[in-house]
């Protein structure tokens, strides 16, 4: 099957910058250069007659600024994204590009590797909306045509995101706690759910501990109602999340069975759009059921050697399990630019791509942690938590994919 390109506007008042940017990417043979602009009015109105999936933009120009045009062109096409570059690595800069729909921030000139990644993460997102948009036109229109709509509904089941990797250490809990917040939003309720049952961390990570826990849910896990789920479930004020922690004792998680902790998420499943679970590197019956019920497994590692190793283990091991390739979304954390093992490099080793690269950055992660704040809440525009954003797009773009696939193979 044929890949579908990846449809570039570019929006830069500096012609050389322009053809430079043409130059770099006439050699990317998934990426087309549709058209480019002098200004940001000519921008939105390019954007609007060429309909791109990603648009370059800088945000000095004469007339109006890559990021007002950045949040008219996003008003009007939702499904386009927008690549800001700029001279400037100012985080007011980052924060109001973000806010204004922005995907992603890269400091002028950018290297051509990280663009042209940027540029692929943000075309499978747009590519990702485009196909949900149009599949909620056409259950819109099925809807309208019915004669009892009521009958006919059907609620859409919760999504189940795994996090794991096979190497204590490498930050698993930092991305579930924060990738859940990134993707809870009023249309996309989420919940975090602790499977470390003995040393689980996610009330700490963000300073709820001491409240209900998976202990007041599992025994009753035959006769659950969602009254009853919203009133356990511990209600993060701050982010909007729900959150399932783990018990507050070692000891105790030998009273919850892989049976009761599994039917408990599924449930979850009836209430939420996404299910976020963060998970032991220990290999339990409890992981491989959640391995069982997921529908994407966001695999982590670091540039250690070890960490690599015991990912290569672990991507061997889900093949012969019989889990699809395309369900894991492999990502580096703590990714640091002057260690030599590179995403790219890892990636050909294991025959895998490294989807998303997470920025170290231990000031900001290691204060958050201790303050129990997610830096999702106040950080987000630097450049962890705009590696957080990324990672939540191609988890959302993935799972878009693997629905649009499955319809496809179920009408077969």
């Amino acid at each position: 099957m044929a890949v579908e390109k990846v449809r570039i506007l570019v929006v830069d008042d500096i012609a050389e910058t322009r053809e430079n940017i043409r130059k770099l990417l006439q050699f990317e043979s998934d990426v087309d250069v549709v058209g480019t602009a002098r200004s940001g009015k000519e921008g939105i109105q390019l954007a609007q007659e060429l309909d791109p999936d990603v648009v370059l933009m800088d945000i000095n120009m004469p007339d109006i600024d890559g990021i007002t045009a950045t949040d008219v062109i996003r008003k009007k096409s939702p499904y386009i994204q927008v690549v800001i570059l700029s001279v400037q690595s100012d985080q007011n800069y980052m924060r109001k590009a973000m806010l204004a729909g922005a995907r992603d921030f890269l400091t002028k000139p950018p290297l051509g590797d990280e663009l042209i990644s940027a540029i692929r993460r943000a075309g499978e997102m747009a590519h990702a909306e485009r196909a949900k948009g149009a599949q909620q036109h056409l259950a819109a229109v099925s809807a309208a045509g019915s004669s009892n709509a009521a009958a006919n509904f059907a609620v859409t089941k919760g999504k189940v995101i795994t996090i794991y990797s096979p190497k204590g250490g490498t930050g698993c809990t930092t991305l579930a706690v924060n990738l859940a917040i990134a993707l809870n939003n009023e249309d996309t309720r989420t919940a975090l759910v602790d499977a470390n049952l003995q040393f689980g961390d996610v009330a700490i990570f963000v300073n709820e501990q001491g409240k209900n826990t998976i202990l007041e849910l599992a025994p009753r896990v035959d006769e659950l109602e969602p009254d009853v789920v919203e009133e356990i479930l511990i209600n993060h004020t701050a982010s909007g999340l729900r959150i399932l922690a783990a018990p507050q004792r070692p000891e105790m998680a030998d009273k919850i069975s892989t049976d009761q902790f599994t039917k408990v998420v599924q449930y979850l499943q009836k209430m939420y759009a996404y299910i976020v679970v963060d998970t032991s590197h220990i290999l339990s019956d409890m992981v491989l059921s959640m391995f069982d019920i997921s529908d994407v497994i966001v695999l982590a590692t670091t540039q250690e050697i070890p960490s690599i190793k015991n990912a290569r283990l672990f991507l061997d091991l889900l093949q012969t399990m019989g889990v699809a390739k395309d369900r894991v979304v492999f990502v580096m954390n703590r990714y640091d630019k002057r260690i030599g093992i590179t995403p790219e490099r890892v990636s050909e080793s294991l025959k895998h791509e490294i989807s998303v690269t997470i920025p170290l950055d231990e000031k900001v992660v290691i204060t958050s942690v201790n303050r129990g704040v997610p830096f999702m809440l106040d950080n987000k525009a630097q450049p962890v938590g705009r590696g957080i954003l990324s990672l939540a797009e191609a988890v959302r773009a993935r799972l878009t994919t693997l629905e649009s696939e499955s319809q496809v193979s179920g009408k077969r």
